[in-house]
């Protein structure tokens, strides 16, 4: 599954999603978002904290690759922000969930939101 969310999750979703047999996925994308908004200062993510954080929580960086690009030419454009349609596209492509309160990623039906 695919994390689309920063914050805390409300509990009755961290209870679906946490347990050892889910692998827990972060699209490259999403790791550049974070680095723009730290860079920006909207978020305090430094990338050293992030790096440590992803190896000790144990998620996979899934690299946005050339056939997640060219499932960006079908999406619906529901969804202005590029980020958001890079790892929506990254979704529909690998078939994998995203874990997300983003209501506008619903909009998508070949993409199971959980959340």
């Amino acid at each position: 599954m695919i994390l689309a969310y920063q914050g805390a999750l409300p509990r009755r979703v961290s209870d679906l999603i946490i347990g050892p047999e889910n692998e827990w996925i972060l699209s490259t994308a999403s790791l550049a978002e974070l680095a723009v908004k730290s860079a920006i200062g909207k978020l305090d993510m430094p990338e050293e904290e992030t790096r440590r954080s992803l190896r000790d929580l144990h998620i996979t960086v899934l690299s946005f690759e050339p056939s997640h690009a060219y499932k960006m030419f079908s999406l619906p454009f529901h969804h202005r922000d590029p980020f958001d349609r890079m790892i929506l596209a990254t979704a529909v492509a690998e078939k994998l969930p995203i874990v997300t309160g983003d209501r506008i990623f619903r909009r998508y039906p070949e993409v199971k939101v959980i959340w």
